[in-house]
Order: structure tokens, then sequence, then C-alpha cells
């Protein structure tokens, strides 16, 4: 079989892509300014390179807040552009603050409007390339799905949803049916006998195997997957696709075979990123407490005007290895909210005091719970911990709900900075699948990216 390869950038790929020729742009720019215009304010030069190394760093840093290399947003041109504006305009900012090491402000300071502008033309020029070259069909993986029909609808319907290059073009029923077969509409289905020539005619790039039982597997498409593996093309696993392109654990979709699923992080017993971990939490627990300090004075205002009761509430919620503890909050909610019950916050809630609402969005509403980051009830990142009325609904509901309590609840997490607020039972499902994801990956490297996510949550007011 030949198979003419297609080129296909994959997620990695991209992702480096665009920050490497993010900031070759940036440098492009300013260093034509200096060679076209009278422009002196930053010189592309070895003498000046520590003010070089900072504009890099500074839009390195503030480009990942604000979003740029998320893959989805990168793909539509009109959120990419907002979001260039929002970097450039920040790094300028603290660029032309940060004393000693950025050049001195120039006479003229028209200067600085030039460097402002030059850099939104040359990312916009780039990024317009990114999306009507890198993103157009050329370069989608095609990719061919084997599995049974009772579950290509559910999982077609997360992965569409996750990578824009990520084309499923149709599948193939891994098990024997019959005419009277329920047919699934929703992708094209090709005849299991034709396996090796729709590979070729569709210019496949990738098979991914999504059979919960192997053991159905026909043996034609068995022998086919075989021969096709010997020849070194691309087969993967479901549950490895799903995890590498949702950063989710599939939990719906595992069965009396879980523990294949679950091998947890070795930094869950690695003392050394324990250890790190520890003192991250320690030190920024109390820069956390100090912030909260300093904006008390203004909390309190607000609190008097627009809550009318007690600033802090104490609540029961279930900690590390099902332990319950006491978390400490700002109130944002009206006195009594739960008269008549237990139950789920829910979007634009009544119960939510207009200030309420600001502390919620802005999360100045958890600053309390550094307290017990401090006690160490809690973490700084980690699964967000629930009231025990709700474990208790949701572990009767849900698998594996109670292994999220193998680790300490965190004040932020992957969970909270990746799916909106949980409000329902299906909500929990889909936070619970990002919280296992984390405790199965976690490392310092995924904590500073849950904290870069977080800033963006705060920066773009989206806490609920």
């Amino acid at each position: 079989m030949s198979n003419k390869k297609s080129i296909h950038f994959e997620v990695s790929e991209r992702k480096i892509l665009l920050r490497v020729v993010d900031l070759v742009m940036v440098f492009i720019g300013v260093y034509l300014l200096s060679l076209y215009f009278d422009f002196e304010y930053i010189e592309v030069s070895i003498d000046n390179n520590v003010a070089l190394i900072l504009l890099g760093v500074y839009f390195a840093v503030f480009s990942t807040i604000f979003e740029m290399y998320d893959l989805q947003k990168a793909s539509q041109f009109d959120t990419t552009f907002k979001n260039i504006v929002i970097t450039v305009s920040t790094v300028v900012l603290f660029y032309l603050l940060t004393p000693v090491l950025s050049p001195y402000l120039p006479d003229e300071r028209l200067q600085i409007v030039y460097l402002y502008i030059t850099l939104i033309i040359s990312l916009t020029l780039w990024r317009i390339f990114y999306t009507n070259l890198i993103e157009s069909p050329r370069f989608y993986k095609r990719v061919l799905l084997v599995g049974e029909i009772s579950n290509i609808q559910g999982l077609i319907k997360a992965l569409n949803t996750s990578d824009p290059n990520y084309k499923i073009v149709g599948f193939i029923n891994s098990e024997a049916s019959s005419v009277e077969a329920v047919k699934f509409k929703g992708l094209p289905e090709f005849e299991a006998k034709d396996f090796l020539e729709t590979i070729k005619q569709e210019n496949i790039s990738e098979i991914l195997v999504a059979s919960f039982n192997s053991e159905a597997i026909m043996a034609g498409v068995y022998h086919d997957l075989i021969s096709l593996l010997e020849r070194g093309f691309k087969i993967r696993d479901y549950t490895q696709v799903y995890e590498e392109l949702l950063h989710k654990v599939p939990i719906q979709f595992v069965g009396k075979d879980f523990y294949k699923y679950f091998p947890f992080s070795r930094s869950n017993e690695n003392k050394l990123y324990m250890f790190t971990q520890r003192a991250f939490d320690i030190v920024f627990a109390f820069i956390g407490l100090a912030i909260g300090v300093l904006l008390l004075p203004f909390i309190l205002i607000g609190n008097a005007i627009g809550n009318r009761g007690p600033l802090f509430y104490s609540q029961e919620r279930v900690g590390k290895n099902s332990v319950p503890f006491n978390i400490l909050k700002l109130r944002s909610m009206v006195i009594n909210a739960e008269a008549d019950g237990v139950k789920w916050a829910q979007k634009n809630d009544s119960r939510i005091t207009k200030f309420g609402m600001f502390l919620r969005r802005s999360r100045l509403d958890e600053i309390p719970q550094f307290y017990n980051v401090l006690k160490g009830e809690m973490s700084i990142i980690g699964p967000r911990p629930e009231r025990p009325f709700f474990v208790n609904e949701l572990s009767q509901i849900i698998p594996f709900y109670e292994t999220r309590h193998i680790i300490n609840p965190g004040l932020t997490g992957w969970a909270q900075v990746s799916t909106r607020y949980g409000a329902s039972v299906d909500d929990s499902l889909t936070k619970l699948q990002y919280d296992l994801y984390y405790i199965k990956h976690r490392s310092i490297f995924l904590d500073l990216n849950i904290v870069i996510k977080t800033l963006s949550t705060i920066l773009y007011y989206r806490g609920q």
C-alpha cells in the first residue's frame, strides 16, 4: 500500500511554532524599525542584549497569560488580534516601567508609539499567515476511527471540540453487524473489507482505535491493523488521544480495566516535589494574606454597601483522604442563602449579591483560604474542595469520584481553569475528568501552567 503522507503539525509543534515565530517577529519588527526609521529607543545589537532579552521575556510571559497559544483561539483571527493588542499593550507598559534593565525613555516620546504599532503590525501579519495557511485544510490531520457504533458518537463529540486541525473523516465498525443493525449517521461509514483502500483514497494519516471490547473486533479488521502496524502506520488508542487533546481522563469510557487509566504521577510520591510544593504553598499563602490585608479596607466598604452583613463565612468541605475541614471565604451570597436547603450555585444566582458577584469574578472571595493553605488543609493547586452533601451524592453517581481526595484540595486547579463552575452532575463529571488528569500528570510544569491560566481567569474577569 503506497500512501502519500500528508503534512501535519502536532499540537505541541504548533504551539512551539507560534511561540518561536512570535518572538522572531517581535525582534524583526524592532530591527526594521531601527533600520529604516530614525528609531533609537531599542537597537538590535550585542551591546543591547539585556534590553532585548527583557523584551523577549515580557512578551513570552504576557503572551501566555493572554492566551495567544490557545490553539482554538489562535485559529480565529478576530480573537487572535484582540489578544495581540492586549499582550503588546501590557508588554510595552511593563517595559517602560522597568528601571535599569530597559533603555532610558527616548527624548522623542513618539518613538514609544512607533514601537507599539510596529509590534502589533509584525505579529498580526504573521498570525494572518498562520491562520490562512497552517490552519487551512491542507495541514489537517485526517483520522479514521475504528470502533463500535455504540461508542462513536460520544467520542466524536468530545474530539471535535478540541483541536481544529484534528479531523475524523469517517469510521469503520469493528464489530460484525446485521442489515437491521442501528447505523450512525453523524459520520461517513466505510466498509471493513475496504479498510486499506480507504486509507489510501481518503489520505488518512492516523488510525484511532476506540474499541472497548478488543475480543469483538472482526478478524479482517484485526489483521489489517496488524498489517498497518508492521508498515509503520500510526495507530493510536482513543484514551491516549483523548487525554492529549482534551487534557482530561475519559472516565465515562472506562470499564473493569480501570487500573490501566490511572498510573498516577510519580510526583505524588516524589519527596522533592512534595517539599517544593509545600514551600510554594507557604510563600504564596503569606503573599496572598498580605495582599488581602492591603485590600481589606476597600473590601469592608464594599461589603458594608453591597453585602450588608458578616464579611467572612465558614463552611465544611471534604479534604485529603476524605477528612472534613472548615473552609474560610468572603461572603458573596445573602445571609441564610440555604434556608430552603442545600443546592448548587447557578449562573446569575439570585442569592449572590452585587458585591458578591464582583468578589467571585475577581476571585477575591478566595483570599481567606490562604489561611487554610498555611494550616496544611489546602494547597494552592489541587482539586476544588466540595461539601460533604455533594460528595456523598456525586460519589454514588459518578465512578471514581472519591479518587480526587487522594491529594490536598486546592485554591485553584486544572479543573477550575479548564472548565466552568460545576452546577450539575454533568459539570461535576467534567471537573472530575480534569482533576484526575492533574493527579495523573501533576508536575512543576503543570503547576506553572495552572498559575498562568489562573492569572488569565482573573484578568479576563471569568471567575464564578
